[in-house]
This record gives structure tokens, C-alpha cells and sequence, in this order.
């Protein structure tokens, strides 16, 4: 039956407490809230203030309880490895039970942090969740980051354990961990006192006696641990976002409102119903993947696939296909740069016709926006609903979307459609007043941000305020400009700060400029984004030398581009810098990335009244010809 979409979004909106309260009652709780909204310390409002309840329990444990232990809980498909293994709710239970014991064996007890440095294997998701089970909270970082990067996160979250393994695999290639995680600690202040170690068979890592333990070693000897209640207000985890200065913020996510908000998404965005399969294409580095590889799927009784490759190469472009037919997937989550990649790949998608995708129902892109061309493509191949929804870290889940578990409503190119239920999404200008309609500003949400979103940064709630609420009081501010139209659709058009998306991963351009500012023979450095028909966006340098450098600029760029591959890593995807005399700026002194990234893309441009020497424009433009940017039009 068809639930009207403004019934539902009006109600969220005018009665949270009667929303969301009626939501929770799916869930299991040991103690039911004292309030659904919280709202006595504002701007920090919580939610299901009083209440406890588990994760694990949550996740696991209640669908055995419900009959449901037999039932697939997760899927590993790995074509690097040539495995897949399949993990009933009451086995993968054993395994999370079991490391939960391990790492209470180590002195990890509730409120203690568990840092996770791991690939995409199953052992990843199992580690996860045993942080849950005993109220342990643990912050993911992406395999892919480099040492000094993960240092920063170590220093932060000050874990008690870190959890790694001995490899990762980019397709033919093996990523050693051990010695990434070595040299961070080495490099970091906070010492953790135990790193336990996942042996891989074609890695295996030195262990450093005294310090590090070895996993399958531990879980020989183990005590299953049994669920601790949480306060719902308690930290789940801590996860690593970019800033505007190139310093991570910890986004916290609270317990009771992730779990009520993810497992109402399940139904009301995606239409996923207990005992389907479900398969987020992401990496549990990134909040695609803690919300929907590990959590969402396992609240709402679902199967979720956990999956260690690549849209091509592992071994083609139709490697999609083949995991949805092999184990039946409903509905899949992936960004559009994968999708780029296959139709690249396999223009014509003669490969889909391999595969049986009859029990396949719709696909859902985010990360950054679908490109018309992806959208059409993907439609045209499928035959299935192609849905562009739009959310953030912060947020955890989605702010606008197309919600197919209540009313489908008509795709607009470019759009990711409505405000999701719980998001009161407007459009203000810099003194927060509202924008006629269609006219573009800036993309805020009305205080309270909804359950699931982030209640405050990682011990910074003045960093959290300061960040998100202070420009625009009364709102969080998503740092994203656009319009919404006159039928209520919202068009998000740019980042409104110098965050790029690369491939769907948020990156800070000021990161990368401070790494290029470090060479001893650059004065001088920019970072932007540009537009790229693969990756969505790609970061470009601008490199200023000091006054005499006379050597060849050609070694300057490929010594730059290292420094960022080892200090940022592999997923900055920094391959491209240029030496100019100088960079366009205003009469103040800020750079015009702005016009730079217009020039870059071909778009129109006017040269801006501030700008200090106009000339410098046409430097501008000559420069990234030579690298292949630009047309040299206006």
C-alpha cells in the first residue's frame, strides 16, 4: 500500500515526538526513554533521553531471539581472493560474541575506544560489532590512509586496542597494514596498549611481542560476551571527516537514535523488508559503509553483502552483476563513479545480459551527483529505478531522496528529490533569510537535526557549534549550496567550502595544500577540485617556487605528487600539479579558486572585481591548457 509522502514528511516535521516515538517502538529496548526529544540544553539536542538499549542486541541477537538465527545474516564476496563465505545471524552472532570477549580480555570495558585499521573482510564487520556488544566505541579508519593520517586519528580517539590486519588488496596488488600502523604509532603520542592482528594468508605481519596478539590466536581461547545495555545518549562511534583546514572532526553518532533512524531508512527510503538481501557498494571506512554494510541491513533482519573489489578489473565490468545474481541482491548502494567506471568499461552493457538480475529492484547512488549521462545509462541497462539521494558523514543517513518505501515519486535530472522524513531542509542566503523558490542559497536544516545525525563532535562541542550552527543560527549548516524548485524538489549544486569529492570520499583540498607548501622548494601552493567525467571530481596543485629554484619542474611535480600519495594516501588520487609564477588572488589575499575551477571546466566566467592583477587570468588559463584543462574561453 502507498503512503503519501507529505502525510508522512509533515508529521515528522510538526509532531518528532509522536514520529519518531512510534518508530522506536520496533525496536528492543531494556529501558524505555524518559523522553523522545530531548530538547533542555539546546542546540545540543539528544534524542530517546533515559533509554537503554543495544546495538549488538539490536542487530543480532533479536533476530534469533525472533526465529531468524538460520537466516543469512552477511555475505563476504571477494574476487581478489576468489572467496565467498556466507554468515547465518546466529554465526556471525558466535564470532561477534566471541571477539567481544577478546577484547574485554584486553581491559576493553564500555565508554573504551577500539580503533579499526582493516580491510573488506568479514572480520572487519565482526570487530565492529563486538565494539558494539560491549559498549566500546570504535572509530573505522579507511585502509587506504597513510601513517601520519592514521597518527592524527590515534591521538584523537586515544583508543585502548587497535584492531588491523596484516594486508589489504587493490585488486592485484598487496597493501601491507602492519607497517603503516608501526609507524603510526611511532609517530602518535597516545600509545595503544594492545594492536591485535588478522593474518591474512598472502601477508602475514610481524607481531611486536608485548603489544600485539594475534586474532584467530585470541579467539581460540575466548569468552562469548553477552550485550551490555547503553544509555540510547551513549557514543556508538567516532568516524573521521575532513575539515576545512585539513584537521579530521570526529563525528560522534549516539546510540538510540541510530539505531531508530537507520532502520526506519531501511523500509521508508530503500523498501527493504526483513529477509532481503541488501548491498551497499562502499567501504566501512566510510559512513556508507558503517550505516549500510554493517548496521541498517542487520536492524531491519536483512541479508547485507560485504564485498572486497573493484566495479572493474576484479575481474571485469560485469563483476556487479554477477554478485547480484549469485546471491539475489534487492537493492544496491553504490556511487556514481562505479558506474562511470563500468560504462566506460562496457559501454553498450553487453555484459548485464550474462546475468540473471530478476530479482534485482532498484539502485540507489550517493556520494556526490549523478551526472545525467550515469543516470540515463544506468536506467536504460536495468530497467529498474535509478534513485540519487543526497547525505552527508554528519548526517549518517539520507537528507533527501526519493523515499520508494512510501511514495515513488517522478525522477528530475539532477535532483535527488525531497527532503527524507525528520530533515526540514531550506534555502536561506548569508543573513539566513529564505530564498524565493528556485533561486539558489544555501542548504540548511532546522534545528533538531533528526535521530541518527550527529549530536556533537568527538570531545569538541565548541568545535561542533562553531562549525555547523553558528553562520546560520538556528539551522545546521551543510555547507552545500542549491535551490529547491516549486514542486519541493532540492537541487544540490556545489560545496559551499573547499571540500572536494573524489570518487564519493570528501577530501580536504587545504590537506593537500599543506603537504605541497611543505616542499622545501615551493613558496606557494592551491589545491582544487575539477570536474572529472570518472572520479566525479579530481584534485589539481598549483605549484609557486621559491625565488633561484632552477631545477627541472617536471621532478618538483612527481616529488609533490609522492608526498601526497604517502601523507594523504592512494584515495586523494592526486596525480596532476603545474608550476605557475603566481596564483590569482584578491585584493586581501584569498586565492580565487572559484574562477580558477571555472576556467578549469570550461564554465563562464566574469573576472572578479577584487582581483588584484587581472592579467593573471590568462596565466591561469595557459597553464592548465598544458596540463589538459581549460579551452581558453570565456
Amino acid at each position: 500500500m502507498t503512503v503519501d509522502y507529505n502525510t508522512v514528511f509533515k508529521r515528522s516535521i510538526e509532531d518528532p515526538n509522536g514520529f519518531w516515538g512510534e518508530v522506536a517502538e520496533s525496536c528492543h529496548w531494556y529501558k524505555r526513554w524518559d523522553k523522545v526529544l530531548d530538547d533542555s540544553n539546546k542546540p545540543f539536542y539528544r534524542w530517546f533521553t533515559g533509554g537503554e538499549i543495544s546495538t549488538c542486541y539490536n542487530a543480532l541477537d533479536l533476530h534469533i531471539d525472533n526465529g531468524r538465527g538460520d537466516q543469512a545474516a552477511l555475505i563476504y564476496d571477494s574476487p581478489v581472493t576468489d572467496t565467498i563465505k556466507e554468515y547465518s545471524y546466529r554465526e556471525l552472532r558466535d564470532q561477534v560474541a566471541g571477539f567481544a570477549g577478546v577484547l574485554a580480555s584486553k581491559g576493553v570495558s564500555k565508554g573504551d575506544r577500539v580503533l579499526i585499521y582493516m580491510p573488506m573482510i568479514a572480520e572487519t564487520a565482526i570487530a565492529v560489532l563486538a565494539c558494539a556488544r560491549i559498549g566500546a566505541i570504535h572509530s573505522v579508519v579507511f585502509g587506504g590512509f597513510a601513517a601520519k593520517e592514521l597518527a592524527v586519528r590515534i591521538d584523537d580517539a586515544t583508543p585502548k586496542v587497535v584492531v588491523s590486519a596484516s594486508c589489504g588488496i587493490e585488486v592485484e596488488r598487496v597493501i601491507p597494514y602492519k607497517p603503516l600502523l608501526d609507524e603510526a604509532i611511532r609517530f602518535s603520542s597516545h600509545k595503544p596498549e594492545v594492536c591485535i592482528i588478522f593474518q591474512r594468508t598472502m601477508e602475514t605481519a610481524e607481531l611486536i611481542p608485548g603489544r600485539d596478539i594475534d586474532w584467530a590466536e585470541a579467539m581460540v581461547s575466548a569468552r562469548p560476551h553477552e550485550c551490555v545495555p547503553m544509555a540510547a545518549t551513549d557514543p556508538a562511534y567516532i568516524l573521521y571527516t575532513s575539515g576545512t583546514t585539513g584537521v579530521p572532526k570526529g563525528v560522534v553518532r549516539d546510540i538510540g537514535g541510530h539505531i531508530v533512524a537507520l532502520k526506519w531508512s531501511m523500509k521508508g527510503v530503500y523498501d527493504v523488508n526483513p529477509g532481503d538481501v541488501y548491498w551497499a557498494a562502499s567501504d566501512i571506512g566510510w559512513v556508507v559503509g558503517h550505516s549500510y554494510i554493517v548496521y541498517a541491513p542487520l536492524f531491519q533482519g536483512c541479508t547485507t553483502v560485504l564485498y572486497e573489489g573493484k566495479p572493474v578489473g576484479t575481474p571485469d565490468a560485469g563483476v556487479f552483476w554477477r554478485v547480484i545474481s549469485d546471491h539475489g541482491v534487492k537493492t544496491l548502494f553504490t556511487a556514481p563513479t562505479a558506474f562511470r567506471a563500468i560504462k566506460r568499461e562496457d559501454p553498450s552493457g553487453e555484459l548485464i545480459g550474462n546475468y540473471d538480475l530478476s530479482r534485482f529492484k532498484s539502485l540507489f547512488l550517493a556520494g556526490e551527483r549523478t551526472d545525467p549521462d550515469t543516470l540515463k545509462w544506468a536506467e536504460a541497462k536495468l530497467g529498474v529505478p535509478v534513485i540519487d539521494h543526497w547525505w552527508q558523514t554528519e548526517t549518517g543517513w539520507a537528507i533527501a531522496s526519493n523515499c520508494m518505501g512510501l511514495e515513488r515519486l517522478k525522477v528530475k535530472e539532477g535532483s535527488p528529490t525531497k527532503p527524507v522524513p525528520g530533515w526540514n531542509l531550506q534555502v536561506v542566503d548569508t543573513d539566513t533569510k529564505p530564498v524565493p523558490v528556485g533561486e539558489i542559497g544555501a542548504l540548511v536544516i532546522q534545528l533538531p537535526l533528526p535521530p541518527g545525525s550527529l549530536p556533537t563532535l568527538w570531545k569538541n562541542d565548541e568545535g561542533y557549534q562553531k562549525t555547523y550552527l553558528d553562520e546560520f543560527p538556528g539551522y545546521y549548516k551543510t555547507a552545500d549550496a542549491g535551490y529547491i524548485d516549486a514542486d519541493g524538489y532540492v537541487f544540490v549544486m556545489s560545496r559551499t567550502d573547499d571540500i572536494i569529492n573524489v570518487s564519493g570520499h570528501r577530501l580536504s583540498t587545504g590537506g593537500m595544500e599543506e603537504v605541497l607548501a611543505d616542499h622545501p622548494e615551493v613558496a606557494e601552493a592551491a589545491v582544487l577540485g575539477v570536474d572529472d567525467s570518472l572520479k566525479g571530481q579530481v584534485p589539481v596543485g598549483f605549484l609557486v617556487l621559491n625565488a633561484g629554484v632552477t631545477r627541472d619542474h617536471g621532478d618538483i611535480v612527481k616529488e609533490v605528487i609522492k608526498m601526497v600519495r604517502e601523507r594523504i594516501g592512494p584515495v586523494a588520487a592526486f596525480k596532476t600539479a603545474i608550476v605557475v609564477q603566481r596564483l590569482p588572488k584578491t585584493r586581501s589575499g584569498k586565492i580565487l579558486r572559484g574562477t580558477i575551477r571555472k576556467i578549469a571546466n570550461n564554465q563562464e566566467y566574469k573576472t572578479p572585481a577584487t582581483i588584484d592583477d587581472p592579467t593573471i587570468l590568462e596565466e591561469m588559463t595557459d597553464a592548465l591548457i598544458k596540463i589538459g584543462y581549460a579551452s581558453g574561453k570565456k
